[in-house]
């Protein structure tokens, strides 16, 4: 189905920086962070003439799209591409010298603001206009090199150094090409860096690399079909679609079909930015809220290390400390109705994502056992082998799962039961503490429990000779040292 209104690229445009920023900085946002000094990790193509020495990334990716044609299409059916990635940039910081030579040097300051010396990168996008559906294209991309240079003035006006940013050219070829399958057309797109001669050296290389490099795709008189979960009478044509360090899925609102992004990262189709997300952090596997709380925890000399070295660092650090204690809580998500609309798939894996479900609990924050007043692990069971089994309750662990090496030493062991648990989705856990464990009682105190599934448990009865201890004292008496 054709839909009769375009998605807005611009929205979708907030998805794709989503991606094109994935690595850009990452926690703590300082540059003598370790992790901040190899950078790029996603959509990276390499000069296609680097040495072994170099370590460059491939210089290509390609995808491949399934389209639906139909005969009565009013317009004349037509893919629109477009290149997006981030050209390298060097920003340099020099002083000026008492001989009047502008000196290199790691970071200056200058009227009590810190400037370092360090890479950043330049939004491109080549609008490579409309493709036909039938045959094959061919373009070549250039994008130019360029120097800037931004002069460092004193409170007295007088200029001591500047801040230099040199960008090398880049050149990439996109080649598209078309084939009927059962009554589909597959669109294939392969991007290759054309950079020409030869390349010595990391840094090098990264200068003349595409970075985070993505396409957008929109149709017009035709619709692309969902690879992730393709009709059935598309289905065999989709499994013969083939991807390379490329990823395409539908994008725009649910149910749109005219948009794709071909990504470096595998997303769902129609992701989302969510609503709770105050901005960017450069860093979608992670959690806005986490992130966030870790910004807030960095010492006031970090947080200008964070700030001197880029300015979307800056950004990060400034929207951190001015949040508010109402916006941080947003961050947690929305509060939904479990047997509701679930929340619609995202980019990445941060508070920028799907929001978690919780049940609806009228105001009350969803962490507070108030939230759900049927809700009581101390009193609630489960029953087991006809066997009612509560907090208190002796078991036998039989563990069927092997989640991890501890279940292998639990298997037999008699264990107590401290709580039964209920998951949004109906599911029961059975929190325990082992009867045998010196210490039982003090991770009962501070909560640490091991969590079983009611058929991994077998009832004991009542009076079993093991009873636990349940004073803390009295371990401590059983125990002196």
């Amino acid at each position: 189905m054709i839909p009769a209104t375009p998605v807005d690229l611009d929205q979708v445009r907030e998805i794709a920086d989503a991606v094109l920023y994935e690595g850009y900085l990452l926690y703590p946002y300082r540059a003598s962070a370790h992790k901040n000094r190899s950078r790029w990790q996603f959509g990276v193509l390499g000069p296609p003439c680097a040495s072994a020495g170099s370590f460059a990334e491939e210089p290509d990716l390609a995808m491949q799209c399934l389209i639906s044609v139909p005969a009565d299409a009013p317009v004349r059916p037509q893919v629109t591409v477009r290149l997006r990635f981030l050209q390298h940039q060097v920003r340099e910081v020099r002083q000026l010298t008492a001989d009047g030579d502008l000196l290199a040097v790691a970071e200056l300051t200058v009227a009590g603001v810190r400037f370092l010396s360090w890479d950043e990168a330049v939004e491109c996008e080549v609008d490579l206009g409309a493709v036909p559906l039938n045959g094959t294209t061919q373009q070549l991309c250039t994008i130019p090199g360029g120097e800037d240079s931004e002069p460092l003035r004193d409170e007295h006006g007088v200029t001591v150094g500047a801040v230099v940013r040199r960008r090398e050219p880049l050149a990439a070829r996109v080649v598209t090409r078309t084939t009927k399958d059962d009554g589909f057309v597959r669109l294939s797109v392969s991007v290759e860096n054309e950079h020409a001669g030869t390349v010595d050296g990391k840094d090098a290389a990264l200068r003349v690399s595409l970075i985070g490099t993505h396409l957008l795709l929109q149709a017009r008189g035709a619709a692309f079909v969902s690879l992730h979960e393709p009709p059935q009478a598309a289905a065999p044509a989709a499994a013969r679609c083939v991807q390379r360090r490329c990823w395409p899925v539908l994008a725009g609102p649910k149910g749109a079909t005219d948009t794709l992004i071909g990504a470096p990262i595998i997303l769902y189709d129609h992701p989302e930015i969510a609503e709770q997300s105050a901005g960017a952090l450069f860093d979608s596997t992670e959690i806005d809220e986490i992130l966030t709380l870790r910004v807030m925890t960095m010492t006031d000399p970090e947080k200008a290390e964070a700030r001197a070295t880029d300015p979307r660092a800056r950004e990060i650090i400034d929207r951190c400390d001015a949040m508010t204690p109402a916006e941080l809580q947003r961050l947690h998500g929305l509060l939904r109705d479990p047997h509701g609309e679930p929340a619609a798939p995202a980019a990445g894996g941060d508070a920028r994502d799907a929001e978690p479900v919780a049940f609806d609990t009228g105001g009350a924050p969803w962490w507070d056992p108030a939230a759900d007043a049927s809700v009581s692990p101390g009193s609630d069971h489960v029953v087991i082998d006809g066997v009612r089994v509560a907090q208190g309750s002796l078991v036998r662990v039989h563990p069927a799962r092997r989640a991890d090496a501890q279940d292998l030493f639990f298997a037999g062991q008699v264990a107590r039961v401290t709580a039964v648990l209920s998951d949004v989705d109906g599911g029961t856990h059975v929190a325990l503490v082992l009867v045998d464990d010196p210490a039982a009682d003090l991770h009962d105190w501070y909560g640490r429990y091991f969590y079983f599934t009611p058929d991994e448990l077998e009832p004991l009865p009542d009076g079993d000779p093991r009873q636990p201890l349940t004073d803390p004292s009295e371990f401590r008496k059983e125990n002196p040292s």
